[in-house]
């Protein structure tokens, strides 16, 4: 991998506030944001997992339902598992620890997940008790290599307020300062039916904003510009059968039928998986530049764009695509929304939208065309979510997991919360 020279310290001013200049002594406070690039070297992220007991949800990520488990991302360092027999009364059972970890998947009782760099395949038949079963290498890029060849994996951010003199102010004011940015923001098929027991032969269930998802044999995996194609007939040893590009800015993946629709910043692809293990390109539908989950049913493509940081557009909105012509989508009709997250639709045409700090937004889909908002609510900051087949929708947020009866879809009824703690 090319190496690429990496500063210590990325700062960006953020806002500054004069506190005084007079003639003998002139100060000014600034606050700015500072990153500082987190490096690990490839025997420092290659360690075995750790089994936890259940701990605190401090960073909660992506979520996934298999069988009567959530599995609740800690944003990059592993996997809270609940048994969630009873909805009303989630229970944490234990911890998988994985540093780097952000997606997953699962296929009868192995899960796939991310360790940095690395594909993990961890049977899970008892889930307090994990076992990391193989490791495939070098299967996830990383953002760069510093002079020890070590791994930029990502960032750490923390604000910054200090006191300068007029002198090194005027000198930080006139500087142009580059700097990166990660979006560790940020599988459809059947869902369970009850019981408590893991059962065989199954896929579990993953948000819209999902990287990973699984087809029959086929693991499917998206980086920034590439569709990673892992056969996994072998459960516990996933072969990269190939790698294809899509583009750049690649976001998610959601599949439908004998398809995969990919979110990016630019716009949907989509694949025909007819043959699992080599993905053709069917066509692009393109939008201007905002972040793009994407969720499929019928004959429409629900697709929101979100404006703004790291995606850099301005359009918040969801896109209601006519997909009939897999070879050409068609823009049917866009409806505004405040900063449009992750989505679902069921079977029963109820779509919900995860509308960031603006709440949930619940709407009778009978006719994509004329979307009726029959619930909202507002008071749940939220970025993703699951609807089960029970009529059971689960949500996550920056506050935390949040659990509804949705068999009236215009009165959402809350069965219970694993709440963000403080420590």
């Amino acid at each position: 991998m090319k190496q690429i020279a990496i500063l210590t310290t990325v700062l960006l001013t953020i806002t500054c506030t004069f506190t005084g200049c007079f003639k003998d002594a002139c100060t000014n406070e600034r606050t700015f944001l500072q990153t500082t690039p987190i490096f690990k070297s490839a025997a420092e992220i290659r360690q075995d997992i750790t089994i936890e007991s259940p701990r605190a949800l401090l960073k909660p990520g992506k979520i996934y339902f298999y069988q009567n488990y959530i599995l609740l991302n800690e944003k990059l360092e592993g996997i809270h598992v609940i048994d969630n027999s009873d909805p009303a009364n989630p229970i944490k059972i234990s911890f998988i620890g994985i540093p780097g970890n952000v997606d997953m998947a699962v296929k009868n009782n192995v899960l796939y997940a991310d360790n940095f760099i690395d594909l993990l395949a961890i049977d899970i038949s008892e889930p307090e008790k994990p076992i990391l079963k193989t490791r495939t290498e070098n299967v996830f890029p990383s953002l760069g290599m510093d002079a020890q060849n070590r791994h930029l994996l990502y960032y750490e951010e923390e604000w910054i307020t200090e006191i300068v003199d007029c002198e090194q102010w005027n000198e930080w004011d006139n500087r142009n300062i580059d700097f990166l940015e990660g979006d560790f923001v940020f599988n459809q098929s059947t869902a369970p039916q009850g019981g408590f027991s893991w059962q065989s032969n199954t896929i579990g269930q993953g948000g819209s904003l999902a990287r990973f998802t699984i087809a029959d044999d086929f693991l499917y995996t998206v980086s920034n510009a590439d569709l990673n194609v892992f056969n996994i007939s072998e459960l516990c040893q996933p072969n990269l059968n190939t790698t294809v590009n899509v583009g750049w800015g690649i976001e998610t993946i959601y599949p439908y039928k004998n398809n995969l629709f990919i979110g990016s910043q630019t716009g949907m692809f989509i694949y025909d998986i007819s043959n699992g293990a080599n993905p053709t390109f069917s066509s692009q539908f393109q939008h201007a530049r905002a972040c793009d989950p994407v969720v499929v049913k019928d004959n429409f493509a629900y697709v929101t764009l979100r404006g703004g940081t790291p995606c850099q557009g301005f359009e918040n909105q969801l896109e209601v695509i006519d997909v009939s012509n897999l070879r050409q989508p068609k823009l049917l009709k866009t409806y505004e929304m405040d900063s449009p997250y992750g989505l679902a639709i069921t079977e029963k045409d109820v779509l919900y939208i995860c509308d960031g700090e603006s709440g949930l937004r619940v709407y009778d889909a009978t006719d994509p065309l004329k979307l009726d908002q029959v619930h909202r609510k507002k008071d749940l900051p939220t970025y993703d979510v699951i609807a089960l087949e029970n009529d059971v929708i689960m949500v996550i947020g920056s506050a935390g997991l949040y659990q509804y009866d949705a068999s009236d879809k215009k009165k959402l009824k809350q069965l219970s919360v694993l709440a963000v703690e403080s420590i």
